[in-house]
């Protein structure tokens, strides 16, 4: 069901963006009109009102990242969509604060981290934790990144005390390799002129709306202006439609079901009930190959339970890690 599902939301976002890159070429001269005007349009990302602003002098670029409170360090990772940065765990971190030390990163090509044409891996991981953690560390990561995070501590167990997985993906959801029909929209999508016009139009303020509202938080009055506009913002970045069309394309996926068995630390599953893709049942597909692993569900969030409850997450998380002694 989990792959039936993911395979009908990658159709649909084919759709979208290939309606999109139809409606940027519809009229030649106008989409390069338009799409300067978006960028002149879009305001700088705001400065950061939470945490210690930091940057991390990673080889391929400056990481952003917050970091705020004392005690066993945790490392928070966003999930990845359109506009998606660590400003979705502010609250949380807040909160998380009070008792661990936290750092909230921006990964590579989104938030407020440089942009370079490249795509990331888990490397990231490991270089932040060893050189500005610089002890082993909770990596707690939502999404897509949750499947990086499982392979560093698969790889480099040394550093990482344990693994929270919020909603991951990686299995049944952005687990498989990028196809033909993904490898076309990619490359469409990193066209100058018809992909920056297609990638304008799904980043919309209206289209943004909608993403969050279908896709991303279960109670849609959450879904305020100020969030879309802080999306819209992210979204525009100089640089920004490198690492969001690699994402929608499936550049970025990163399978984890065969190395799920080679782990030999504690791992947390956080779900949201409401999550549309991945749901909730997709936590069976982890718990099979994770049997030891202990699952806390949000009854009330979708895909970011940390973001539309995060005075329950944080006190679940702190259950969890006190369970350990942290």
């Amino acid at each position: 069901m989990a792959a039936t599902s993911d395979q009908e939301q990658r159709r649909r976002r084919r759709k979208r963006l290939i309606r999109g890159l139809l409606m940027g070429g519809a009229a030649v001269g106008l989409p390069a009109l338009v799409n300067a005007l978006v960028s002149r349009r879009a305001r700088r990302m705001p400065s950061v009102a939470w945490g210690s602003g930091d940057r991390f002098a990673w080889k391929h670029g400056e990481v952003a990242y917050q970091h705020l409170g004392e005690g066993t360090p945790l490392v928070l990772v966003h999930s990845l969509g359109p506009g998606h940065s660590a400003a979705e765990w502010r609250r949380a971190a807040e909160l998380l604060a009070r008792r661990y030390e936290v750092y909230a990163l921006d990964l590579l090509g989104w938030g407020s981290s440089d942009k370079p044409p490249l795509t990331y891996d888990g490397e990231l991981y490991t270089d932040f934790v060893a050189e500005v953690v610089g002890e082993r560390a909770v990596l707690v990561a939502a999404g897509l990144p949750a499947a990086y995070a499982v392979q560093i501590a698969a790889d480099q167990p040394e550093l990482v005390r344990a693994l929270a997985l919020v909603v991951p993906q990686g299995i049944g959801v952005h687990g498989d390799e990028p196809d033909f029909k993904d490898a076309i929209v990619h490359r469409l999508l990193r066209l100058p002129i018809l992909g920056t016009s297609a990638l304008n139009i799904y980043t919309s303020r209206s289209g943004l709306a909608g993403y969050l509202r279908r896709e991303v938080y279960a109670d849609d009055e959450l879904v305020v202006d100020a969030l879309v506009d802080e999306h819209y913002r992210a979204s525009h970045q100089p640089g920004a439609h490198a690492a969001l069309a690699a994402h929608l394309s499936g550049y970025l996926n990163h399978g984890v079901r065969d190395i799920l068995g080679r782990l030999d630390l504690p791992v947390w599953l956080l779900w949201g009930r409401q999550a549309a893709s991945p749901a909730v049942e997709t936590a069976d597909l982890w718990l099979r190959q994770l049997p030891d692993a202990e699952i806390e569900v949000v009854e009330s969030a979708g895909i970011l339970p940390h973001a539309e409850a995060p005075e329950e997450l944080a006190s679940k998380l702190g259950g969890l890690l006190k369970k350990l002694g942290k």
